[in-house]
Formats: structure tokens, C-alpha cells, sequence
């Protein structure tokens, strides 16, 4: 293969609200993490273990509006995004690294505001280009998802 590929997909629990950050010109980011679970049974005690993953997201401008609008803390959102990691110079003179999510599509899955106010979340932004409602389940029983 010649190519390269910087994709990322996830579906997890944010962590906080979404932080808004606004810029001259008049285009923002939005940052919040995503919470993403493990669970699996330690074998030699039989118990459940829970190993929770932290990644930090970013939107832009238009998006980044939108899930600040409709998500809170605790909303289930499926992304999709590249990695990318970033450098800075912090007061004290020490160089910090950190690791990025920056998110291209988003569909939210389960939001506290649209149950709270119990009125639907437009069609149109939730998500752009799928079809298939996970609560639905609604595969042809023909086709198979691999």
C-alpha cells in the first residue's frame, strides 16, 4: 500500500460540557473528551473489570456550535476524526505535548437535553451520510456487516 491513513472512529460518553473558544474573524473550536470503556472478566478472580479510555475531541466553527447547543456531560456521540498531536511552550518555559481528536463527522446517539426538553433533535443534525439507527437494528436480515 502507498497511501497513508490518519482515521479514527469512537463512540463514547463525554466527560464535561463542551468548551467553546472563540477567535477573531469569527471562527471557533469546541473541545470536550470522550470517555471510551472496556469491560472484561479477570480470569483468575472472575471479576469485572472496567478500563476507561480519556480522548481529548476538537470541532470547528459550524460543528463546533452545534454540539455545543444540544451536548452536555454524559451524552453517548459516535465520531470520526484523525489524530493529531500538537506542541506548545506553557509560562513556565516547559514544553507540553498533547494528542488530539480532530473530529470530521459526529452523530449523536443518546443526548440529556433532547430527553430533558422532550422534543427531537433535527434529523439534519445529527448526522450527514448514515442510514443505519443503531436502535432500530434495522440490517436486512440478508446482509451481513462484514
Amino acid at each position: 500500500m502507498n497511501g497513508t491513513l490518519n482515521k479514527v472512529m469512537l463512540i463514547g460518553h463525554l466527560g464535561e460540557d463542551v468548551k467553546m473558544h472563540y477567535f477573531d474573524g469569527g471562527n471557533c473550536i469546541g473541545r470536550f473528551q470522550l470517555a471510551t470503556n472496556e469491560v472484561y472478566i479477570n480470569k483468575t478472580t472472575n471479576e469485572k473489570i472496567t478500563s476507561t479510555e480519556w480522548h481529548n475531541l476538537v470541532v470547528k466553527n459550524k460543528a463546533a456550535e452545534i454540539c455545543e447547543k444540544y451536548l452536555s456531560k454524559g451524552d453517548k456521540i459516535y465520531v470520526e476524526g484523525r489524530i493529531k498531536s500538537r506542541q506548545w511552550q506553557a509560562e513556565d518555559g516547559s514544553v507540553k505535548f498533547t494528542s488530539e481528536i480532530q473530529v470530521t463527522e459526529f452523530t449523536f446517539l443518546s443526548t440529556k437535553k433532547e430527553s430533558e426538553s422532550n422534543k427531537q433533535i433535527p434529523s439534519s443534525v445529527l448526522e450527514k451520510n448514515t442510514n443505519f439507527d443503531p436502535q432500530k437494528n434495522d440490517l436486512p436480515e440478508n446482509d451481513l456487516p462484514f
